[in-house]
């Protein structure tokens, strides 16, 4: 089951992959990202995911050659190739080549990389104990500054600044608020609180990355009989909710037991959670993109 890397048309194995020091992406963060699951060698959300990639393109203005149909077909003969079950695809777009930061003196060019490989956010007892959680000193980006529906590559330095913030204080994640002081996400997933069975999430408009899987959550809880509220929330509300979990592709469905040393609900994983856990594994489990 090798672990394998399509960059430009090339197909290579991941430790001999390679591009270039003048990347834009690798000179300015100049580039898009997508992280898409395998399941039982299928891609999962496959079709989401690029969407958002090209809505993402075209807000940016890269010249992209490759259609989203073309470029769906090589990712999953990559896979194909791979032959990894259960694994992780690292889907990267730069705008081009060269030094400076201004476009027009650039070959742009976009440069493409398909990574398959795995990942492993969590190690498997904190999905069975549930995280730890810390609030972070560092805010998210402010959405009048980078709109959060775009998945860029340079806006992740303050997500990377919360999670070595969360690393020092011995927790699994960190909570990052916006400018207001409301809730908006942890530095790669999405957050819920529940209360009295009723779910809530931080509106898109706190400056959050509406996840896929925070959408697919949404989408199972409604059908299963929950109500599901997008809103605003603070930190309030977090002590004051009976349970409390994360979402995100490489997340997926994960408790949250407490916050800056506080319990939350019991300080245990909640019986709405865990309903939507084996809801969420039974949907992966079952659908997909086979390759």
């Amino acid at each position: 089951m090798p672990k394998l890397v399509w960059l430009n048309g090339q197909v290579m194995p991941l430790e001999s992959a390679v591009t270039s020091v003048a990347d834009h992406a690798h000179l300015y963060g100049d580039g898009l990202f997508e992280g898409i699951r395998i399941y039982n060698s299928r891609v999962w959300k496959l079709d989401e995911h690029l969407v958002r990639l090209y809505h993402g393109i075209r807000f940016l203005g890269f010249e992209m050659s490759i259609g989203i149909g073309e470029l769906r077909a090589t990712l999953l003969d990559v896979c194909k190739q791979a032959q990894i079950s259960d694994g992780y695809i690292r889907l990267n777009v730069s705008r081009g080549t060269g030094l400076g930061l201004d476009p027009k003196g650039i070959d742009r060019t976009p440069n493409v990389m398909i990574m398959v490989s795995t990942l492993a956010l969590y190690p498997p007892e904190a999905y069975e104990q549930g995280l730890s959680v810390v609030t972070s000193s560092i805010r998210v980006i402010s959405s009048d500054a980078l709109d959060p529906r775009l998945k860029c590559i340079g806006r992740y330095g303050a997500n990377i600044l919360a999670k070595q913030e969360a690393n020092r204080m011995g927790a699994g994640e960190a909570l990052m608020l916006n400018a207001q002081g409301q809730l908006a996400e942890c530095t790669g997933d999405n957050i819920f609180l529940i209360s009295n069975k009723v779910i809530r999430t931080p509106h898109g408009s706190c400056g959050i990355l509406k996840g896929i899987t925070r959408d697919t959550v949404i989408e199972i809880a409604e059908e299963a009989g929950y109500k599901v509220e997008e809103t605003f929330l603070s930190l309030f509300d977090v002590f004051a909710a009976d349970e409390a979990f994360l979402t995100g592709t490489a997340a997926e469905v994960i408790p949250m037991i407490n916050l800056d040393a506080k319990n939350i609900g019991d300080g245990k994983p909640g019986a709405v959670t865990k309903d939507l856990m084996a809801r969420f594994r039974h949907q992966t489990a079952t659908t997909g993109v086979a390759f």
